[in-house]
Parts: structure tokens; C-alpha cells; sequence
């Protein structure tokens, strides 16, 4: 490829959590009726060129991680659980990025699309890696970063975060 399109093009509704290190966005090539496989390939095209070193996929299905392998993006798929097992999810999940942190590796974390759900989660990850104290604090700031309301569902992402602290006698 040459010129532009040889630079892919930025996922939407990409936002930095942690600069140069963690980034969120919808799944590349998009969802729903407005999925585009040449979007997704741009996109991934895009990722790489940035220096991106591993996808960590949200998604339920499996659905398109092939596309990863065809373009040699390397990525890690932990499917969204039922709500019962969201605490231990969180868990799992936060080790991950934090080894992935710890390795020094840039990492872009995706769903179907940015909603509730996924700022619950980014704002769940800000309290359990010990970034921010407190879930009040974790809400807004994950609020700026997509410039959405983090709603009940987010919110019930959050309650399952600080109970898990709460365990860990590391609440306030």
C-alpha cells in the first residue's frame, strides 16, 4: 500500500485511559449494520503503525480475532461475562493489563462500542490498579475521557470493582 492508506485509519471513538500505554475504542471495522471489513483492516492497519502491541477484545463471540492473526496483530480475547461473574472478570482482566503494563506494552482494550458497560469497566480499572481512591472519582474521570454519562450498568461495574477492594481491605 502507499500513501494514506498505508497509515490505516484511527479506530472510532479512540480515547487514551492511561497516555502511551492504554487506549479504548469500538471494535475495529465497527458493529452491527456498519461493520466494513476494509474499515476493520484499515484500522488494524492503523493500530500497528501506531505501535500498538496487543488488542485485548471484550467482545462475547469470537468473532473476526482471525483478522488479527491475517494482519499479525497480536491479541488476547476476554469475552464479557454474566453479571454474577463480573468480579471475577474484573480480576482476571485487571491482572492482565496489569502484566501487559508491567512488560511495557501499549495496549488498545475494545468492545462492540463504547458504551456503559466499557466505561464501567475503564473506571473499574482505575480504582483496582490504585489510580484513582475512590469510585465518585473513577466515574468522573472516566466520564471526561469519553465525554459520556457513565450510567446503571457502568455503575454496577464500578459497585462490583469496589467490592472486590472492600475484600481486599483496600476500599476508602
Amino acid at each position: 500500500m502507499r500513501g494514506k492508506w498505508a497509515e490505516g485509519i484511527q479506530p472510532r471513538n479512540f480515547n487514551w485511559v492511561v497516555a502511551d500505554r492504554l487506549a479504548v475504542c469500538e471494535r475495529p471495522g465497527g458493529y452491527g449494520a456498519s461493520h466494513r471489513r476494509v474499515r476493520r483492516q484499515e484500522e488494524i492497519i492503523w493500530l500497528r503503525r501506531n505501535e500498538f502491541d496487543i488488542v485485548v477484545s471484550l467482545i462475547s463471540a469470537p468473532h473476526n480475532l482471525h483478522n488479527y492473526d491475517e494482519l499479525d496483530m497480536p491479541y488476547l480475547h476476554r469475552p464479557w461475562p454474566a453479571f454474577d461473574e463480573l468480579g471475577e472478570y474484573l480480576q482476571g482482566v485487571h491482572d492482565d493489563l496489569e502484566r501487559l503494563a508491567a512488560e511495557r506494552k501499549r495496549v488498545i482494550l475494545h468492545k462492540e462500542r463504547v458504551g456503559e458497560d466499557v466505561c464501567g469497566f475503564v473506571a473499574s480499572y482505575l480504582l483496582l490498579s490504585g489510580k484513582v481512591p475512590t469510585g465518585p472519582q473513577a466515574t468522573a474521570i472516566t466520564e471526561r475521557i469519553f465525554s459520556q454519562r457513565v450510567g446503571p450498568e457502568g455503575r454496577r461495574v464500578v459497585d462490583v470493582a469496589l467490592s472486590i477492594l472492600s475484600r481486599q481491605g483496600t476500599t476508602s
